[in-house]
């Protein structure tokens, strides 16, 4: 049976394919918790900063072997991770500063090597290194079935590329399963971590060298700028529609996923559509990888631009038919009637036709020949509101020490907050009475 899915080859497309998608998972994993610790430009600075190591390496064995490369850029990821505490730690500096700082000094260092006769015949490709070599990982002798697959002819044509990002994958793995709590906890409260007999400083170290190793592995097959992406998009993007560690996880997978296979797709496909020639995959990838980050941005349900949107308007009629409500209890008490005209005139900027609409909806006002008035529920709900008010005025007087003439604006936005708000809107605990 020969594999056929959109003119899909083993030997063109699988070793890239699969290179792709361990780099992407493996950073998209690892990345999460660069993303919750703020440390997104950590990626960026190691991936610059293996400059003078690849060059160094070639230095030292004399010609490009990727063995020694490969240590020398390790060697110089780590010593970023190194180098950027040890500015954060003496000078005091926020980490993007520190991370800004590290990169730029050591690719400068990696360029004036470069430069020196020693190193000058190691002829680097530019484009190699932003964009990777996945389309190299050819596989000559690939089999026309499936069946070839198993043969014991497979493991020796696997590039050694894949085996390092196979190798890096399963220890990255690895380590967030074993270590899951322990990472969780460092992130979000370090110092809960040393509480608990753990170091917080030992999980960042082994972290960032994780990072730096997959970076390094990352770095010869999909280039830099798809490691970086996939070290911020896939987490960021997840922590859009997860509210949970876990889950952002296997958000930040799937995602990481469909951007490597979308994006291997999307090169050859895309263009082919505009008769143009396929484009270079981990650019397409990291390109893939950004729309689904503003996908996320927009239509997050819960913190997407259309879901605050939609939660500001739910708010906004929230408010106007509580102070509508409270309007009508006064009037009422004094024996007086309001419509819908005089409601709009007391509370200018208020849609106060959704506001009774609402009302009415609910059960909570009566519109009777252009004339609002409170149903019994409605009654209770306004007097709730006005002791709400009352009690913040009270606590914004006697507890916080706000002047009396200062209140009333505060306490009538206060008012409209009350416990049991959804997770995703402002939320106070009401000040008892």
């Amino acid at each position: 049976m020969t594999l056929a899915l959109i003119d899909f080859s083993i030997g063109l497309d699988l070793f890239p394919l699969v290179a792709a998608l361990l780099a992407a998972v493996t950073c998209g994993v690892l990345g999460n918790f660069l993303v919750l610790r703020r440390l997104s430009l950590m990626g960026d600075a190691i991936s610059h900063s293996v400059l003078p190591g690849l060059v160094i390496g070639f230095i030292v064995a004399g010609s490009r072997s990727p063995t020694a490369m490969f240590i020398g850029a390790a060697v110089a990821g780590v010593a970023t991770v190194g180098l950027v505490e040890l500015v954060k730690s003496l000078g005091r500096v926020e980490p993007g500063a520190a991370m800004g700082v590290v990169f730029s000094v050591l690719f400068a260092l990696g360029v004036l090597v470069l430069e020196s006769g020693s190193a000058r015949d190691a002829h680097f490709d530019a484009e190699c290194v932003l964009q990777g070599q996945l389309e190299t990982l050819v596989w000559f002798s690939a089999p026309d079935s499936v069946s070839g697959l198993l043969s014991a002819d497979t493991i020796e044509a696997v590039p050694r590329q894949v085996w390092s990002l196979a190798v890096i994958a399963v220890a990255s793995f690895a380590f967030v399963i074993v270590l899951f709590k322990e990472l969780r906890i460092a992130a979000f409260d370090p110092a809960l971590a040393t509480a608990q007999g753990f170091s917080a400083t030992a999980m960042h170290y082994a972290l960032m060298i994780l990072v730096a190793a997959a970076t390094v592995a990352s770095f010869e097959a999909v280039g830099s700028i798809l490691v970086i992406a996939m070290l911020v998009c896939p987490g960021a993007t997840a922590r859009l529609l997860a509210d949970r560690l876990g889950g952002q996880i296997a958000w930040s997978v799937a995602i990481a996923v469909a951007t490597a296979i979308g994006g291997y797709i999307a090169a050859s496909v895309v263009p082919a559509a505009f008769g143009g020639e396929p484009v270079r995959a981990a650019g397409a990838m990291t390109v893939v990888g950004g729309g689904l980050l503003c996908v996320g941005l927009v239509f997050s349900p819960s913190q997407g631009f259309v879901a605050r949107r939609l939660r500001r308007r739910r708010l906004a009629r929230t408010v106007a038919l509580e102070d509508s409500l409270v309007l009508v209890l006064r009037a009422e008490s004094l024996g007086r009637s309001v419509d819908r005209t005089q409601l709009a005139e007391s509370l200018p900027g208020r849609d106060i036709l959704a506001a009774i609409r609402e009302g009415q909806r609910t059960g909570l006002l009566e519109l009777d020949r252009g004339t609002v008035r409170l149903t019994p529920a409605g009654r209770t709900r306004a007097d709730d509101q006005i002791e709400r008010n009352r009690s913040w005025s009270r606590y914004l007087v006697d507890e916080v020490g706000v002047p009396a003439d200062h209140v009333p604006g505060t306490a009538e936005q206060l008012e409209h907050i009350r416990v049991g708000d959804s997770a995703n809107e402002p939320s106070l605990e009401r000040p008892s009475s």
